[in-house]
């Protein structure tokens, strides 16, 4: 019964309920129960990172609280409906991931259904974790303080003048940049006129 609340929460975002959504569900609930933590509720203990972002993601959130806007849910796009679970406290973290045969097995648990995304509404509805996921202990590259960071920290940077919060600022040949600035930014900005400027002729 849990799961249907959690399914109905998400669902709610998108007025449909998908594969990827009780995917990012299932997921959020075998991460809470890998680290022994309850979904946030008003605490920002557990921090989840998402290896996607789109319907999965809002399964996870349905599930754990987490959400960008509170800052405990991070995008890391690796087009990989998988994600890890940290604990803010201990540092402990597990990364959840499903298991590569996954579709396959979905038919085994949907035995009347023939059409994939059906047997797969289905099947991950009921598959038990075990067969649905693999659950890893892993280690953060970065250490977890940086990543939370602490509340009013900001600087500006000294090539393009624009505020950077958090600590994600760059200390590079003496000076103090944005990682755009640092290094190859995921924009770039035409030699034309800026929008602003077209607006306004």
């Amino acid at each position: 019964m849990k799961l249907i609340k959690y399914l109905k929460k998400s669902s709610r975002e998108h007025s449909h309920l998908c594969p990827r959504q009780i995917l990012g569900v299932r997921i959020g609930l075998c991460g809470l129960k890998a680290l022994g933590l309850p979904a946030n509720e008003g605490s920002k203990r557990l921090l989840v990172i998402t290896e996607t972002d789109g319907c999965f993601a809002d399964g996870l959130t349905a599930a754990t609280n987490c959400a960008v806007g509170h800052r405990t849910l991070r995008v890391e796009d690796y087009g990989k409906t998988s994600a890890t679970f940290v604990d803010t406290q201990t540092g402990l973290a597990v990364r959840v991931a499903p298991a590569s045969d996954i579709r396959e097995r979905a038919y085994q648990f949907a035995p009347d259904e023939f059409r994939h995304y059906s047997a797969q509404m289905q099947a991950y509805q009921v598959m038990p974790d075990d067969v649905m996921f693999t659950v890893t202990e892993v280690q953060l590259a970065t250490p977890i303080e940086e990543i939370v960071s602490r509340p009013g920290m900001r600087v500006n940077c000294e090539v393009c003048g624009e505020e950077i919060m958090n600590e994600r600022e760059v200390h590079k040949d003496g000076q103090i940049l944005c990682k755009a600035c640092a290094s190859q930014a995921y924009y770039e900005i035409p030699v034309s006129m800026s929008i602003f400027e077209k607006v306004n002729t």
